[in-house]
């Protein structure tokens, strides 16, 4: 689940809790350590512009974050922290005190005092591009040795910078962390990221076995032409697969043709990453906004109907490991095409601090908390891949066009209806016999559903019916919600 905002094994090989169903088995939070704060209106994106390692932002300070991180673990909830370790702050940041801690800093003299780095720390003098900006992403050097947008470009070759990054990573992991998000690897040396990791501590041993170390994913942006890729990270952890999204989303909204009977080989089959290097995802804090890789075809919760869909074909396919989105609104205004608003922040009372999450009545979150991860339908999804874990892709069936089902061994089965046609068709289900709830239409209370029922004959065929006009046009069912 990746978290907009907190508040009050093997490297590469992700954690796993034992049916802990209600909740996804971790969260991945924004960066906690301290960043410059860029004007009164606080921008989502000033947490990537870090002035010190302090845990001080505006989600809370360390106190907060300690006290936040024990309680999720002692639930069997992991934290992964977004570790934004290529750059500190951009150029124009100015000098001052205006940190989300106090902390002093000079982005034009490259000081910060409270890591502290000096002019020594970035990579000024590698930078061969005549801005000191990456302008040509087909140089691999100038990817990897300039400044991305203008943030200062730390020189992670240098062990000093090396062991400061590490310093503050393990800081975290002696708090409980499980693991990191290494935002703008694309833009940091793969033998410099290693180098970092090999100086982390294995996991807190309050928490987890002895020897478990931090779970490892990579933040690469490769849709193919660039000289650069995700294979070039692979012996660091998994990468992101920003084409899952932008390819699921083009399938889902039926564009260029697309159609959800060509789903039958997703994975490595649509040219993704092997699938125990991938970490996968809908939409994430970028690309929901038009940022980042994947352009128009992204879904996002303002799709509600069509999102619910792609996040619950995520969540019962087998392919790679799976991230839920967790978001906040806010107020779109588009002026030729462009969201004019999507730099803003999270919800904020008048003084500038962050609203609280409030839990409606139906469990979903209110005060502009979008809180996807809470949505029934998505919920269900998250206990649906936990039940069908490890089990074959199996019984797959399609109309040759958007009407389309699977099944995980014999544990689960999934059906959709993207035509617009109603669905009426018996099919193989390969679960036992019995009675089953419906997990998108409700939940199983008491032994009894309170959305669709699904029934199930001995030989594992059942009929399901699902209208193109419904509010969810797809049905799940497994054996745990077997009445």
């Amino acid at each position: 689940m990746d978290l907009e905002e907190f508040s009050t094994g093997q490297r590469n090989k992700p954690l796993s809790v034992s049916y802990y169903q209600e909740t996804p088995s971790y969260s991945q939070i924004s960066p906690p350590n301290e960043n410059v704060i860029s004007d009164r209106w606080r921008p989502w994106w000033e947490r990537y512009q870090p002035i010190s390692y302090k845990l001080c932002t505006r989600s809370g300070n360390e106190t907060e974050f300690r006290d936040m991180v024990t309680r999720c673990n002692n639930v069997g909830v992991y934290i992964y922290v977004d570790a934004v370790i290529n750059h500190m702050c951009g150029t124009n940041a100015g000098a001052g005190n205006h940190g989300a801690c106090g902390s002093y800093f000079n982005a034009k003299t490259e000081n910060f005092p409270a890591v502290p780095y000096s002019v020594w720390d970035f990579n000024d003098g590698k930078c061969k591009s005549r801005s000191g900006d990456i302008e040509d992403y087909h140089d691999i050097p100038q990817v990897r040795d300039c400044r991305l947008s203008g943030l200062l470009d730390l020189a992670l070759e240098k062990d000093y910078v090396r062991s400061k990054v590490a310093e503050y990573m393990n800081h975290l992991i002696d708090i409980g962390v499980a693991g990191f998000r290494i935002d703008a690897a694309k833009h940091m040396w793969p033998q410099d990221v290693k180098a970092i990791l090999d100086k982390l501590k294995d996991l807190n041993t309050q928490w987890f076995s002895a020897g478990t170390r931090p779970f490892i994913y990579q933040e690469v942006i490769d849709l193919g032409g660039e000289p650069i890729t995700g294979s070039d990270y692979f012996g660091n952890g998994r990468v992101t697969e920003f084409k899952y999204g932008a390819k699921l989303g083009t399938v889902i909204r039926k564009w260029s043709g697309e159609k959800m009977a060509y789903l039958k080989n997703w994975g490595e089959g649509w040219g993704f990453v092997p699938s125990d290097r991938a970490l996968v995802f809908v939409d994430n804090h970028d690309n929901q906004r038009g940022h980042g890789a994947g352009g128009a075809s992204i879904l996002t919760f303002w799709d509600a109907r069509l999102y619910k869909m792609a996040v619950g074909f995520m969540l019962a396919h087998p392919y790679g490991f799976t991230r839920v989105m967790s978001s906040f609104r806010w107020p779109r205004y588009f002026v030729d095409g462009q969201d004019v608003n999507d730099w803003v922040g999270p919800p904020s009372n008048s003084d500038g601090s962050t609203k609280s999450v409030t839990i409606n009545a139906d469990t979903t979150c209110g005060n502009d908390w979008v809180c996807e991860h809470r949505w029934r339908q998505i919920r269900n999804m998250v206990v649906f891949r936990n039940v069908v874990d490890g089990q074959a892709f199996s019984n797959w069936w399609d109309n040759g066009s958007n009407q389309v089902a699977f099944g995980r061994g014999n544990k689960g089965f999934i059906v959709f209806n993207n035509d617009d046609w109603a669905m009426d068709v018996n099919l193989q289900t390969g679960l036992p016999a019995g009675t089953y709830c419906d997990v998108i239409s409700g939940d199983k209370e008491d032994n009894r559903c309170t959305g669709s029922q699904v029934y199930v004959s001995g030989d594992g065929m059942a009929n399901f019916q699902i209208s193109n006009h419904a509010e969810d046009p797809f049905m799940a069912i497994h054996v745990n919600a077997k009445l």
